[in-house]
């Protein structure tokens, strides 16, 4: 529009300089706003920087509206993690907010949206969970670590009866889930500014797998297998996938891991968290391992 009125203006003075070509801050906002809708966040927020014409276009509530999760408000409601002044952020607001580890349930847990696709992601604390033996210190210790996003881990000593359960319920948005648990061979500090790993206690991991399970309310039900290995490394074991098909009703998942062999002792093992994420995000995950 700029380009136009001042070609209007050059032909009322005289002036046969052809008009100047369009730019890119004379496309409206609304326009523009259309096209970074099918754009991924970070995409977005990257063209922000363009000029004003981006940035103000890059703010439409309709963007990010599409962005969030189909019930986020449940999501923010029912975990009470927004105070009264997030509530009234815009759409772009609350999405960022969001994007951060949102803690809930006395800190035990954490929500947070992946910043490229808006999935829903779950943390859960080794003391949310139930492990068998956790109060008797012959066996089991909570450790202060910067390795956990809780700042805390449970330290298997020994013991014959490896037992960690869990469960959590949410209304989850619909799609395809993946549950993981958080393992450390061996006990992880720092020593004159390096990493280094303790593994005077590991043993018995070898002898049997660890038996992980997961089970939702609707019926689904995945088992895996896996020795421990690698230590001195955290390792995201994936239990298994369930669907979520509406989010109209919470979803109540079940899940452990246990290693309940009797003739050997074992230990040496940190029990950090439980992840629950979306598949797509899962599967990253798992090609890090």
């Amino acid at each position: 529009m700029g380009a136009n009125i001042s070609g209007i203006d050059a032909d009322t003075d005289g002036d046969n300089s052809p008009p100047s070509r369009p730019r890119l801050g004379d496309i409206p906002e609304s326009c523009l706003a259309l096209v970074l809708m099918n754009l991924d966040p970070p995409e977005i927020c990257k063209l922000a920087r363009l000029n004003r014409a981006f940035r103000g276009a890059s703010a439409a509530d309709f963007i990010w509206e599409a962005k969030l999760p189909p019930n986020y408000r449940s999501l923010i409601q029912e975990l009470k993690i927004f105070d009264e002044f997030s509530m009234n952020l815009r759409k772009k607001g609350i999405y960022a907010r969001l994007c951060r580890p949102n803690p809930f349930d006395g800190g035990t847990k954490e929500v947070w949206l992946d910043k490229r696709t808006g999935g829903v992601c779950f943390s859960i604390s080794s003391k949310a969970l139930t492990i068998t033996g956790i109060d008797d210190r012959r066996y089991w210790n909570h450790i202060p670590t910067e390795e956990s996003r809780f700042q805390t881990v449970a330290y298997l000593q020994q013991t014959w009866w490896f037992e960690v359960d869990g469960e959590f319920e949410f209304r989850f948005p619909p799609g395809t889930y993946s549950l993981f648990f958080r393992l450390h061979l061996g006990r992880a500090s720092k020593r004159l500014g390096r990493r280094v790993c303790n593994p005077e206690h590991i043993h018995g991991w070898d002898i049997k797998p660890v038996k992980f399970q997961l089970t939702t309310s609707e019926g689904q039900h995945a088992v895996s297998k896996c020795f421990l290995e690698n230590p001195g490394n955290w390792i995201h074991h994936h239990v298994g996938d369930f669907v979520v098909e509406q989010s109209d009703t919470a979803m109540k998942i079940k899940f452990s891991a246990t290693q309940i062999d009797c003739t050997h002792t074992k230990g040496g093992v940190c029990v950090d968290s439980v992840l629950i994420c979306p598949w797509s995000i899962g599967k990253e995950v798992r090609t890090h391992l």
